[in-house]
């Protein structure tokens, strides 16, 4: 399919552009050889072609493995006949950082006779401050038209959109081939060169850079200092935590009581029997459990996107590298670890920038320990049963959102201490140096971030949709058969959960949690619907009982409930990530060992508390 290449500089802001273009319809492409994310969309307004969206790197002279390997899929790609144009993002805020990089995809483009245009982004930021590049000028020295457009409010999109359906017309160019030593050196020009000549037109057609420097550094010196630097960051994580649980509430609410409406019109007109059973015992049991959490996703990653929107998460980054280095990490393992609060596959995805294998390693290490979406459920039944719904400075702050805050921090806390002790046990090696790029302060367009939040909960449901769906019906087939739902133990449920309870009852644990604990590997979420449908064929007929009052009803102990949490917050998350953490190591060794010393940790902690808490208690 006829196809356009998206490439620029990481910070260039090209992700943005590519949601944008493509208005999130887009998928990962996984060639084989390849081993780096390439994805690719449909073109919103021209869905006759494809857009492809390569990493950013910060020039076609690659340092690392994965660079290497994207910028020889983006040389080989320029001779695919398919690709009709290619896009150059570049910075138009930070004119000279992005035109080294520029200057040597125009020449590669012109080499290959393909069709390029760069888009100066990021307009609306030169706007805001009065300030403008010359488009023309620029576009006559390099020999490729440039158009200044914002990715985030969608200002100059349709001029791109209309070169795309047509070959730009061709530029004269200030310095050809013959006459330029850049441009004509074979094999591409020497970097002094090059760095020299992006200087040049940088100073003679882009911004002057010192009054988004000051404007910036103002505000560095506020996020970024000692004290208020420190402090600012506590807030910000305790706010994302409280959003998550505490404002999320009504929502949530309203998607209960959806569910439980739904559910009382429907069930009364199926009249009984075992099918009337199987729907309101397996299927609202198992998709109204888990629906219930989409209003805490779609929060969770509507502020993590303020957060890196607004330019903070890089800060954020800086902020944590020092702690990090510590533990033996980087603070480009803050982005990954964050993203793992998200889900953990995507955040193994996100090691990948962390250039020192060893930091990398260690990354890894942490990764599952973070608390991932996922878990949220487990975490919110545990909570809803133990902790009072209360709050405190006029509702703004829940004892429900500080007991999960606790929980994050506790897996985070555990994340680190693991990664510390595997470093000093372990062989090390030299760090490589820390080198991270802070984007330009800016405020955060609310409308991409919005739907960005919408596709991550439209994911998450239809990813976990699925499988506890299937994984509801097998368990309420379990606990239903052979005599009807008559008596829970003596079904074929109950017989499995009588197997393995001997493995949980140290942490004060019976069956019916074991089995939810053994499901939960296929995804976290699984546990709630699991749980759900074992407590529902011991209760309502007409209606489903909330799953928080079942577990009340069964007079769960306290430290037994500590105990699941704590054994949640530590155990490797599900298969996918298992699978996706052995082909990003590339062992599926390692990632086995994980798993088990992981659920060994996780079961002698959940003992531990339990004997803990029953002490104290």
């Amino acid at each position: 399919m006829p196809s356009v290449l998206l490439v620029g500089t990481p910070n260039s802001g090209k992700t943005a552009l590519f949601n944008r273009l493509t208005g999130l319809n887009q998928r990962v492409a996984n060639y084989p050889g390849i081993t780096v994310d390439l994805s690719i969309g449909r073109l919103a307004k021209l869905p006759e072609l494809d857009l492809v969206d390569f990493p950013g790197t910060y020039s076609l002279r690659p340092i690392s493995e994965e660079e290497r390997v994207a910028v020889a899929h983006f040389d080989a790609s320029l001779a695919d006949p398919d690709v009709q144009h290619v896009l150059c993002i570049v910075d138009a805020t930070r004119l000279e950082k992005s035109l080294f990089f520029c200057l040597q995809v125009v020449e590669a483009c012109q080499c290959q006779g393909r069709p390029v245009t760069v888009v100066a982004n990021m307009g609306d930021i030169l706007k805001r401050h009065g300030l403008s590049i010359d488009a023309e000028g620029l576009s006559q020295a390099i020999g490729a038209p440039v158009l200044v457009a914002s990715a985030r409010t969608g200002e100059g999109l349709d001029p791109i959109i209309s070169g795309l359906q047509s070959p730009p017309e061709a530029i004269a160019v200030s310095s050809t081939a013959d006459d330029n030593p850049i441009l004509a050196s074979e094999g591409g020009a020497a970097d002094n060169e090059l760095y020299a000549e992006a200087h040049r037109l940088a100073e003679q057609f882009g911004a002057p850079a010192d009054e988004l420097l000051r404007a910036q550094s103002r505000l560095d010196r506020f996020f970024l200092g000692s004290l208020s630097g420190g402090l600012i960051f506590a807030l910000i994580m305790l706010i994302l935590f409280q959003s998550i649980f505490t404002w999320s509430a009504p929502a949530m609410d309203a998607v209960e009581a959806g569910v439980i409406g739904l559910g009382g019109w429907i069930l009364p007109l199926i009249g009984d029997g075992v099918f009337a059973d199987f729907v309101a015992d397996a299927v609202f049991s198992g998709i109204g459990a888990f629906l219930v959490f989409v209003p805490q996703i779609f929060v969770l990653t509507f502020v993590i996107g303020l957060l890196e929107d607004s330019g903070y998460l890089a800060r954020a980054a800086l902020i944590c590298h020092k702690p990090l280095r510590f533990f033996g990490l980087s603070g480009k393992s803050f982005i990954p670890m964050l993203s793992g609060v998200a889900c953990a596959i995507p955040a193994i995805y996100a090691a990948r920038s962390i250039e020192s294998p060893r930091a990398r390693f260690l990354t890894y290490l942490a990764i599952p320990l973070m608390p991932c979406s996922a878990r949220l459920p487990v975490y919110t039944l545990l909570i809803a049963i133990f902790i009072p719904r209360e709050t405190v400075f006029g509702g703004l702050i829940g004892w429900q959102g500080l007991t999960l805050f606790a929980i994050y921090v506790f897996g985070m806390a555990a994340g680190l201490i693991i990664a510390g002790l595997v470093n000093r046990w372990s062989q090390s090696e030299g760090q490589m140096p820390f080198m991270m790029e802070l984007p330009a302060y800016r405020i955060p367009a609310l409308v991409p971030i919005a739907r960005k939040s919408v596709q991550r909960a439209k994911h998450f449901v239809t990813k976990a949709g699925a499988v506890i769906l299937g994984v509801t019906v097998v368990i309420w087939i379990l606990g239903y058969f052979p005599n009807q739902g008559a008596d829970l133990g003596g079904s074929w449920l109950g017989m499995l959960g009588q197997w393995i309870e001997p493995v949980f009852q140290p942490p004060g644990l019976d069956w019916r949690y074991g089995v939810a604990i053994v499901s939960a590997f296929l995804a976290r979420e699984v546990f709630v619907g699991t749980l759900g449908t074992i407590m529902g064929i011991e209760g309502a007929e007409d209606n489903i009982v909330p799953l928080v009052e079942q577990v009340q009803a069964s007079a769960l102990p306290l430290g037994s409930g500590l105990a699941l949490l704590v054994f949640f917050a530590i155990a490797l998350q599900c298969v996918s990530t298992v699978a996706i953490l052995a082909k990003e190591a590339n062992s599926w060794k390692l990632a086995l060992r994980m798993v088990i010393a992981y659920l060994c940790l996780a079961w002698l902690a959940g003992w531990a508390t339990f004997q803990i808490t029953d002490f104290l208690v």
